[in-house]
């Protein structure tokens, strides 16, 4: 697995010779300028945590151009559909799964809200659980720890877990400490700060809590990729 960061929440995971685009809010994002467009991306497969324009972003314009497979809540998926005729989509529900041809997606809870940005109810927000090639990554979506994250670490061996850390929205430094001892990754991957005055957090700070409870923090400049 290679794991690409485009700031805020949009990563790119290359993996079982798929190309698979995370959250792709691209345009629009001030971190992604400069280091990527949404016009460059290719796709095999785009997994939506939930319905914000945040997070939701560029999915019709790289999904309509590249015909990948949309995985997300059903309440997204039927969204897709209704207003955008697409139909190339997986619907999950939590704690649902579904094995594809390259690993295993399992659709996780989290704690956030989820709408669309013109209103529309954007169902449960979530994160996945990605298996594939002998790894595991999980990447939480929007959310604050909650308690299930230790059945999580029990029942998965996480190499990298993707984190929010930028407070405000989601938790911050002290509630991503708390779900990386609970999840027990390999590797903490930090998201979702920085984009914008309300969420800018110091890294060294986080890097350095992360480090004196065990973890083992590991950031992405925009635009930097490494091996899960």
């Amino acid at each position: 697995m290679k794991l690409t960061f485009f700031g805020h929440s949009a990563f790119q995971l290359e993996t079982g010779g798929q190309t698979i685009q995370i959250d792709p809010f691209i345009t629009g994002n001030p971190l992604a300028e400069g280091v990527v467009s949404a016009d460059d991306l290719s796709a095999d497969v785009i997994l939506l945590t939930h319905a914000h324009g945040d997070h939701w972003g560029d999915t019709v314009a790289i999904a309509e151009r590249t015909g990948a497979l949309v995985v997300a809540n059903y309440e997204i998926t039927q969204y897709l559909g209704m207003r955008h005729n697409y139909t190339n989509a997986q619907p999950l529900n939590t704690g649902g799964g579904v094995d594809l041809s390259w690993g295993r997606l399992t659709n996780t809870w989290a704690r956030h809200s989820s709408s669309f940005p013109d209103g529309t109810y954007g169902g449960n927000p979530g994160g996945f659980m990605i298996e594939a090639d002998g790894k595991c990554l999980y990447v939480a979506g929007d959310t604050s720890p909650f308690s299930e994250m230790a059945w999580m670490g029990e029942d998965f061996d996480i190499d990298v877990a993707v984190l929010p850390i930028g407070d405000c929205f989601t938790m911050g430094h002290a509630g991503s400490v708390r779900a990386a001892t609970m999840l027990k990754p390999g590797k903490v991957v930090p998201c979702h700060y920085d984009t914008f005055p309300p969420i800018e957090t110091d890294l060294d700070a986080w890097s350095s809590l992360m480090n004196q409870a065990g973890h083992a923090p590991h950031v992405l400049a925009p635009g930097q990729a490494m091996d899960v």
